[in-house]
């Protein structure tokens, strides 16, 4: 496959609060081999030895395991394939000549710290609301001394795919993050060592991502079709079955429940 040139059109942005506009930037015989990040490293390189400030990114693994290449890519977020994050795309998902724009997610809970590169810690936040138990569990037991059905191990494997890139959340019309909630809702609540803080973590999470800005789910399925791990939108009606049921108990409990941090 012969090499191919492409325009990049990026959103450049001094810093957060600063205002921002697309710059053309082109990027010249290029290996159709290279990822999407290691062509943003080519033309990183020419514009140092310009003397010109290179484009901010953020990346760290590469391997599309961690989630921090998160990039909208002609309008879509992780680009043009599916199942795929950002630095998982290739020069050859693109045609010779094409103008490729290049963004930073877009919804308020993950503001723009420079370029490309957006500040997603709220995912962390309600990550940290209920990735956790206050019960004593004691030291860790044999991995076969508790049984676990094939089907909720199959399961809970395809929940905890989810890396946390915000790809759902940057695809939703609302700007929801029940995907995400969802995923580590339905991970955590299908091992029996999830079972202790089951409530509380469906309610904990839920809230915190409400207040953290994140929008409602409305069933158009923009989420799943945009995660680089394809995980189900299933799990969203798992995570409002689980919601309702802590929130009926909760109903009735002598204290509410309480969001972590309040």
């Amino acid at each position: 496959m012969k090499n191919i040139s492409v325009t990049l059109r990026v959103w450049r942005q001094a810093g957060p609060g600063q205002p921002g506009r697309f710059v053309d930037y082109p990027a010249r015989d290029l290996n159709p081999a290279m990822s999407f990040l290691e062509m943003l490293d080519v033309v990183n390189d020419e514009l140092t030895l310009k003397g010109e400030e290179p484009i901010a990114f953020a990346h760290d693994c590469r391997e599309g395991i961690c989630g921090t290449c998160s990039l909208v890519i002609n309008g879509k977020p992780h680009g043009p394939r599916q199942g795929v994050a950002s630095c998982q795309t290739y020069v050859r998902s693109f045609e010779d000549g094409q103008v490729i724009t290049v963004e930073p997610y877009r919804l308020r809970p993950f503001p723009v710290v420079k370029d490309l590169v957006t500040d997603r810690s709220a995912f962390d936040k309600i990550q940290q609301a209920g990735g956790f138990i206050t019960v004593r569990a004691g030291s860790a037991p044999n991995a076969n001394a508790i049984p676990v059905p094939k089907d909720d191990a199959e399961l809970a494997m395809d929940a905890a795919q989810c890396i946390g890139c915000g790809a759902c959340a940057a695809a939703c019309k609302n700007a929801s993050a029940m995907l995400f909630v969802a995923a580590r809702v339905s991970h955590l609540g299908l091992m029996p060592q999830g079972q202790a803080e089951r409530d509380r973590r469906v309610l904990a999470m839920v809230q915190t991502a409400d207040g953290l800005g994140f929008g409602s789910c409305t069933n158009q399925y923009e989420c799943s079709a945009a995660c680089p791990k394809l995980i189900s939108h299933d799990f969203i009606a798992r995570l409002n079955r689980d919601f309702i049921k802590a929130s009926f108990k909760a109903a009735f409990r002598s204290e509410p429940n309480r969001v972590v941090g309040d």
